[in-house]
């Protein structure tokens, strides 16, 4: 347990709180993974994994990125979210967009937690706060207004924009608005990964890697539909005859349309390695740099920064790791938080969820008692909004959605 008498020692002089965690295939050691894909340098290109050399024991090593920073930033907020609504068990103020009267069901609600920009999106930037433009509400001019010289506004409104990290882009001077880099950063990586080595450059002599591992793809269409049918798809839907799939209607393969069979294909994707490393830094550092007003007000809006970054971790534990298809993966062991000192020495400290939850509930408290007016807001969508989610559905189901450059 970390009391938070120490927590506040720590950030007045430490560095920084780290964990590194050792994670394994839930299918254990050596199983293969499937890390997120990104598209290739060119158009057409096949998908493929981010792999780099990284130093680790010493030695160069290829490692692949199985989960990124923002990716985990998002997976933290989710976390955090769950627990501020499902079970009641932390206090959290954020910003909702309540879509409920709008009629665009599945779709109820988005809040700053899940908002690409968080608390500065363009989701909540197009919706009303009291029949209010929300940038031009009092709240919204505050979220503009802040700074890194005083973050009180996001302190109280959306606390997890200061520990993720946030930029209000459309603001002031064409994007020199409000700016608030992350406190907390999280990746995971596999860790000395097979790849294939491809020169590439001769005279540089640099090197490409290319992905060891292999997928397979296949289907066999139970309905035993032929390549070579004729099929027509148009703005009505498809046809075996022209004239009833619409006009401008085209040719295509059945396949197009979701029928037929898929010829077996090879992909280079999927990948093995030695172990997963999740390595999580909460910068206590870059904490010193937020001020909400001085004095006690400085130090208590740190501390429940910092109780909500280690809190936040907690949970992502306790929520596991099942990243994506075929990707899940579970702990190797313990692994305790690091202070680490301005000097580079480190101290080991044990903090479990319980303990994580009794610490930010301590924080929160102590924000409360300095004076924080901690606040959720509600908004609703302004119209323009809902009208461009609505077309956006239409042409979804007309089959016309797709952007020409996806």
């Amino acid at each position: 347990m970390i009391p938070i008498s120490t927590l506040n020692d720590a950030i007045s002089d430490d560095a920084a709180i780290r964990r590194i965690r050792r994670l394994q295939p839930a299918g254990g050691a050596g199983d293969k993974l499937f890390p997120p894909t990104y598209p290739g340098e060119q158009r057409g290109d096949p998908p493929r994994h981010v792999f780099e050399r990284r130093r680790n024991d010493g030695k160069d090593v290829w490692c692949v990125l199985i989960d990124s920073v923002q990716s985990q930033a998002n997976r933290l907020e989710e976390a955090l979210l769950a627990a501020a609504t499902e079970d009641q068990k932390l206090p959290l103020p954020y910003v909702t967009v309540d879509f409920r009267a709008a009629g665009l069901h599945p779709l109820e609600r988005i809040t700053s937690l899940e908002a690409p920009h968080r608390v500065y999106d363009a989701i909540l930037r197009d919706s009303f706060l009291d029949g209010v433009p929300f940038m031009q509400s009092e709240q919204g001019r505050r979220l503009a207004a802040a700074k890194p010289a005083d973050a009180t506004a996001l302190l109280e409104l959306s606390p997890t924009a200061l520990v993720f990290g946030a930029w209000h882009s459309q603001g002031e001077g064409g994007g020199l608005g409000a700016k608030f880099s992350r406190t907390l950063v999280s990746e995971i990586i596999g860790v000395n990964t097979p790849v294939e080595e491809v020169e590439m450059d001769r005279r540089t002599r640099t090197t490409e890697p290319r992905n060891a591992g292999r997928r397979t793809g296949s289907r066999i269409d139970p309905l035993g539909v032929l390549r070579k049918v004729e099929v027509f798809k148009g703005p009505t839907g498809w046809s075996t005859e022209q004239d009833k799939a619409g006009k401008r209607a085209k040719s295509v393969r059945p396949s197009e349309i979701n029928h037929g069979n898929i010829t077996p294909s090879i992909q280079p994707l999927g990948v093995t390695c030695a172990y997963a490393e999740h390595r999580a830094v909460l910068t206590l550092a870059g904490l010193r740099r937020l001020r909400f007003g001085g004095g006690a007000r400085d130090t208590a809006g740190r501390a429940l920064l910092a109780a909500l970054g280690l809190a936040a971790l907690c949970e992502q534990d306790a929520a596991g790791y099942a990243l994506r298809s075929r990707c899940d993966l579970v702990c190797d062991g313990v692994a305790p938080l690091e202070v680490v000192h301005a000097d580079g020495t480190t101290e080991t400290v044990a903090l479990d969820r319980a303990e994580a939850r009794e610490l930010y509930l301590e924080a929160y408290r102590r924000a409360e008692e300095v004076g924080f007016a901690f606040q959720s807001l509600t908004l609703s969508p302004q119209p323009k909004l809902v009208e461009i989610v609505r077309r956006s559905r239409e042409l979804a189901l007309e089959g016309a959605g797709r952007d020409e450059e996806e």
